[in-house]
C-alpha cells in the first residue's frame, strides 16, 4: 500500500463482510479531491455510502489519482464514476489549468468567448490520444463510465441564464 493512502483493494470482500449484496452495476464510485486529500466513496441509490479510499497527504494530481485507482482495483469492476470537473479531468488525463479544450466530450474552445452563446453544436471529441487537444496521457477510465456532475451543470446553467438575460428588465432585477 502506498504511504499516506488507506484504501480497500477487495471491495467485493468488503461487501460480504458488511453483508451487502454486491452487484457492481448498482454501485458507482464518487471521487473527491482537494489540495490536501483524495477521498473515494461507493454510492448506491438506497443503501448507505461506503468509504473505500482516503488519503490525507496526497494532493490532487494525475499520478496520485492513478495510484488510488490501482489501489482500489478499479479495473476489476469498472464502475461508473462521478466527481467534480477537476477529478474528471484527472481521470481522463486532460491538461490542468486554463486550457483550450477542457471538455472530455467535445472540442469546445474555452477561449473563444464570442462563440460561447452563439455556437450550439461543438464537434464531438474523436479520441483521447495523448498529445491531441490537451490530452496528456492515456486515460485511466473510459469516458462512457463517467457520470456528469449534475450540480455543476445546474449552477453553470443558472449563471449562463442570468448572463443571457436583458439586465434592464424587471425579471433580471427579480433574480
Amino acid at each position: 500500500m502506498e504511504r499516506g493512502l488507506a484504501a480497500c483493494a477487495d471491495i467485493g470482500g468488503l461487501m460480504q463482510t458488511l453483508n451487502i449484496n454486491h452487484n457492481p452495476l448498482d454501485w458507482r464510485l464518487f471521487i473527491d479531491s482537494s489540495q490536501l486529500s483524495l477521498k473515494t466513496v461507493l454510492l448506491h441509490n438506497t443503501l448507505p455510502s461506503i468509504p473505500v479510499g482516503y488519503s490525507v497527504h496526497k494532493k490532487e494530481s494525475c499520478e496520485n489519482t492513478k495510484i488510488l485507482m490501482e489501489t482500489i482495483n478499479y479495473g476489476k469492476f469498472k464502475r461508473q464514476i462521478s466527481g467534480d470537473l477537476k477529478v474528471i479531468a484527472l481521470l481522463i488525463r486532460l491538461q490542468q489549468g486554463f486550457t483550450k479544450y477542457c471538455c472530455f466530450i467535445c472540442e469546445s474552445d474555452s477561449r473563444a468567448r464570442c462563440l460561447h452563446y452563439s455556437t450550439k453544436d461543438w464537434p464531438a471529441r474523436k479520441s483521447l490520444k495523448p498529445g491531441n487537444t490537451n490530452v496528456e496521457n492515456q486515460p485511466l477510465v473510459e469516458p462512457s463510465k463517467i457520470l456528469l456532475p449534475s450540480m455543476h451543470f445546474k449552477l453553470g446553467l443558472m449563471k449562463n441564464f442570468a448572463k443571457a438575460m436583458n439586465q434592464g428588465e424587471t425579471a433580471f432585477t427579480y433574480l
